[in-house]
């Protein structure tokens, strides 16, 4: 079993069991957040001669099975980029259809994450959302809004780079405002005016599909993120998929530009 981060490729051991494993995993520390670019919902359709639509609605399935296994883990926030602002320019019919997937989604999921005690939030710009696609997230918000668990978040039509403009439009308008100076601006001022304010910094970053980059999602945030890429399409990401991840981003050393203890 193989597991690659930037070209690099690491033998994992096999004569341990999936249970053991969690175990050991939930023995050290687990990243508090996690975010996901589901990538391959297409290629994987293709591989079985189905349309794209097929691949988006088995995707659909992998993150319900992947948000109970990160609250199993002991994952405090998953955030899955669901729809950029660049995908508008794909096909209108398979836009259309993962624009009906989250009232299905949050439909059939629902009663579970509010036993679970899932916290549903969303960020991205929901204006041009259709209206049954802003309502289904909205009864999902609502109904889960007191719950103090993990926290599932959607990036629906979202583009870091725009979110950045927003955020630096926010605080330029404080200053004008006469609300904060200039001089007092830091990165909690840029960290407290973006979408994910609520949110955590990822300490893990998953892409699917064998794509290596970060397609305009979390620019800021990611900043000291452990970033894992593997050739695995999304609807086939599985629960150790998940792990493989996990025990990858346990095993690096983390020094945010220092250095190890002892080293001059």
């Amino acid at each position: 079993m193989l597991k690659k981060w930037f070209g690099k490729t690491e033998t994992l051991p096999l004569n341990e069991s999936f249970e053991e494993r969690v175990q050991q995993a939930t023995e050290h520390t687990v990243p508090t957040h996690i975010a996901i670019i589901m990538d391959g919902n297409g290629r994987w359709a293709k591989k079985r001669n189905l349309p794209r639509v097929a691949g988006h609605h088995e995707g659909m399935k992998t993150v319900r099975k992947i948000t109970r296994f990160a609250d199993r883990l002991g994952v405090k926030a998953l955030t899955v980029y669901a729809f950029s602002t660049e995908n508008w320019k794909r096909p209108r019919t398979e836009v259309e259809f993962i624009m009906k997937l989250p009232q299905e989604f949050l439909g059939d999921f629902l009663p579970e994450m509010i036993e679970r005690n899932i916290r549903v939030e969303t960020i991205g710009e929901p204006e041009q959302l259709p209206a049954h696609t802003r309502k289904s997230l909205a009864e999902a918000m609502e109904a889960t809004k007191h719950n103090t668990g993990l926290v599932l978040t959607f990036a629906l039509n979202y583009g870091s780079r725009a979110e950045i403009i927003q955020a630096t439009q926010k605080i330029a308008q404080a200053v004008q405002a006469g609300e904060l100076r200039v001089e007092d601006i830091t990165e909690q001022t840029m960290n407290e005016a973006l979408m994910t304010a609520s949110l955590p910094e990822p300490e893990l970053l998953i892409r699917t599909s064998g794509e290596v980059r970060l397609s305009n999602f979390m620019l800021w945030q990611l900043a000291y993120t452990e970033f894992f890429f593997t050739d695995i399409n999304w609807p086939d990401f599985s629960e150790e998929h998940l792990l493989e991840a996990v025990e990858s981003f346990q095993g690096r050393d983390r020094r945010f530009g220092g250095l190890k203890g002892g080293e001059a």
